[in-house]
């Protein structure tokens, strides 16, 4: 059963790459990760390339309508043919709440999507639902599978994948404490915290870290260890 993974952003060369791998073959379903622009909002254009596809995912309603074609759900534990074997779908919310891996467990592979990838961290966009405290839950329930590689969604396989997830729950810890330093120190709006936290960055990567400090303190918030007022922010 012909089977892709994500269905990308609709690029025309995407298209063709597809087609050319499948050569006579039909495009039988499409797994999506999760309902971000460069993961799902090709799928109008691959169904209506082939059209005997099917669209499966986690449904997160108000941006599966943003791409109109008739998603079918998947859900936790669900199995799934593809190729000519099966995976396992595991929902990993934290970088979306719609996120799922898909566990091949006779070669312990992990296809990741963006929960991990080599040289570089997860995104935790707290605008689009993104959630800290889920994303962590998700590295731990991987990380408990103990997989032999994680291909992920951009990048190249991570044939070593214990010690990444480790640094990723290290790393997260140890930002949580610059924001937890940044707070005591008096700064207590998102861009201040921003401008201790991350001294020197660049402006185009500004929105990246303010998203990424919002997801902190509202981790913090919902542990009762920082309090919220306006704009304002206090720890507690």
């Amino acid at each position: 059963m012909p089977t892709l993974i994500d269905a990308g952003a609709g690029d025309p060369r995407h298209l063709e790459e597809v087609a050319g791998a499948l050569g006579e073959r039909a495009l039988a379903r499409v797994l999506v990760t999760h309902a971000h622009v460069d993961h799902a909002s090709g799928a109008p254009a691959l169904a209506e390339r082939f059209s005997d596809a099917r669209f499966l995912k986690l449904p997160w309603p108000e941006r599966d309508a943003k791409w109109a074609v008739p998603w079918i759900p998947l859900a936790d534990g669900d199995t799934v043919d593809a190729g000519d074997t099966t995976l396992t779908a595991l929902h990993t919310p934290g970088h979306s709440p719609d996120h799922l891996c898909f566990w091949h467990e006779d070669s312990r592979t992990l296809f990741c999507g963006d929960l991990a990838a080599k040289g570089t961290t997860t995104w935790i966009p707290a605008r689009l639902q993104g959630d800290l405290i889920d994303y962590l839950a998700s590295l731990e329930r991987v990380l408990a599978l103990e997989p032999a590689r994680l291909l992920p969604a951009h990048g190249p396989p991570i044939a070593d994948p214990q010690p990444l997830l480790r640094h990723y729950i290290e790393h997260r810890r140890e930002r949580e404490e610059q924001v937890i330093a940044a707070l005591r120190a008096g700064d207590a709006t998102l861009d201040a915290i921003v401008a201790r936290v991350y001294q020197g960055l660049r402006d185009s990567l500004v929105p990246l870290a303010v998203e990424s400090v919002a997801s902190h303190l509202n981790k913090l918030e919902r542990e009762g260890r920082a309090r919220r007022d306006g704009d304002l922010w206090n720890i507690i």
